[in-house]
């Protein structure tokens, strides 16, 4: 069935197949795909008497399965309280790309990138803008990037191509004549190393290639950056080409069956609220038939009158039916299979663990994907664009070293419950009077669960919150001494 509706969407000849491929996927995520389908699923006949079929038909009930899987899976990567933190040995540049990040909102970024990036890809397009941090999602559908041969993980330019209404290009500042308002144009721009060009929109040919575009001078601008200000994340392991492999793929077919599955469901359900009425000739008297039990229907001593039901089983069937569809899609795609229901007291962050399994095993590579491929990328960039501009954050200037090595500490995976928390504090501090682990090392490994942003102002607070009571203790002492001396 889904090859059926993914045949029917309009594919550009004039764009790469993965443009195609990409608009699909993203049609499946959004819960647009049945809007090639040009019948309701209510219309069962044409106008002229016609039958029309279910691959026709658009569903009335969807469930959002692919999404759910997707916002399920995101959620559990930069979720509240999950985002990982910037670890470095320089403190000022830890502090600072942690001002920065949050300023820039890139929980947000985040979060939208691995959402959208879920089809197969998805890009975050660096800005500095009057020496402030701008970050931005663009679809990839259209982008077509190229890598150096002598370094593959580095991008040598992104080309950006799509067709659009010549009225829309005039919303957006650009000199379209009134002749060429509802005619489709080509908008370009591609970043370089050192450049963003942005390229005036021609009209579409009826036939041949595009010509070369002319280049507009007063939106292309110079960044001399070195590099090309963009982080490309491939979703998953697998995919083809600059895409990785779709998140939800293996459950497309699952949720169009229920869909269609359930759909069916509902129609049985309205026709058994309303069954069909047989008569069977020779039948009642001349006129219009009215059913109802205040209505009676005579008919004659050889005719026969009945209601044509459908028994309930059959809505039962299809329900478990859809129920082992969900099963089976979830487990083909590592997806939530825990029930709410069953869970009938508070669980330790380690039973949850073993409760959402599968959902982790997801999470854990989206990690790689989006943490180190993505956000570690992007935090790379930041200092080496801090090298070239003068960067500020909250109005302040702040320091970044490119020499110091940058990582990711994530948080756990779901937050601990106060007995996790004792017996967490009471491992760590037995290793630290241990002698084991510094009180950085404690501090740190505690940071994401108290909310703990700078970990170097809170072993400063932790300090002199130590020669504050210490100091107490002394004065107390000093006070208990000279009671002592005076003479009774």
């Amino acid at each position: 069935m889904f090859g059926s509706i993914a045949a029917r969407v309009p594919q550009d000849k004039d764009l790469p197949e993965r443009a195609w491929r990409l608009e699909v996927l993203r049609r499946v995520l959004d819960g647009t795909i049945y809007d090639v389908l040009p019948h309701p699923f209510h219309d069962e006949r044409k106008a002229g008497g016609e039958y029309v079929p279910l691959r026709d038909r658009r569903p009335c009930v969807r469930y959002a399965l692919c999404r759910t899987v997707v916002e399920d899976s995101v959620s559990l990567l930069f979720g509240e309280g999950r985002f990982p933190a910037i670890d470095c040995a320089d403190e000022a540049t830890r502090e600072s790309l942690h001002d920065l990040l949050i300023e820039a909102g890139a929980n947000r970024v985040m979060i939208d990138a691995a959402t959208r990036g879920s089809v197969g890809s998805a890009a975050i397009l660096l800005r500095v803008l009057r020496g402030r941090i701008f970050l931005d999602v663009l679809d990839t559908q259209y982008l077509t990037p190229v890598w150096d041969p002598e370094a593959p993980d580095r991008l040598v330019s992104v080309r950006e191509r799509y067709k659009v209404r010549g009225r829309a290009l005039r919303e957006q500042g650009f000199d379209i004549r009134e002749d060429e308002l509802e005619a489709d144009h080509w908008f370009a721009r591609e970043w370089t190393s050192d450049d963003e060009t942005w390229f005036l929109p021609m009209r579409v040919a009826a036939d041949g290639p595009p010509a070369t575009p002319e280049i507009d001078a007063d939106r292309s601008l110079r960044h001399a950056l070195g590099f090309v200000p963009m982080v490309w994340i491939r979703n998953l392991p697998g995919g083809d080409g600059p895409d990785g492999w779709c998140t939800f793929r293996s459950a497309i077919d699952a949720q169009i069956e229920i869909d269609y599955q359930m759909s069916q469901a509902g129609r049985g359900l309205k026709y058994s609220s309303d069954p069909t009425l047989l008569i069977k000739e020779p039948a009642a008297p001349d006129g219009e038939i009215i059913k109802g039990a205040g209505n009676a229907l005579v008919v004659s001593e050889k005719g026969d009158a009945r209601l044509l039901e459908i028994g309930g089983t059959a809505s039962a069937a299809v329900l478990d039916y859809v129920r082992t569809l969900r099963e089976l899609a979830l487990e083909s795609v590592h997806g939530n299979r825990s029930n709410a229901d069953k869970v009938s007291a508070a669980q330790s962050g380690r039973a949850m663990e073993m409760l959402h399994q599968p959902l982790i095993w997801l999470a854990d590579r989206l990690r790689i994907s989006y943490g180190q491929e993505g956000l570690l990328r992007l935090a790379r960039m930041i200092v080496a664009a801090a090298q070239m501009y003068s960067i500020k954050v909250q109005g302040r200037s702040v320091r970044l070293s490119a020499a110091a090595p940058l990582s990711l500490r994530w948080a756990d995976w779901f937050p601990p419950t106060g007995e996790d928390k004792q017996q967490a504090a009471s491992t760590l501090a037995t290793l630290r009077n241990a002698g084991l682990i510094s009180r950085e090392t404690a501090v740190k490994d505690r940071a994401p669960v108290y909310d703990v942003d700078h970990v170097a102002v809170e072993l400063t607070r932790i300090a002199a919150d130590e020669a504050a009571a210490d100091l107490r203790a002394g004065t107390q002492g000093a006070r208990v001494n000279a009671t002592e001396m005076i003479p009774e």
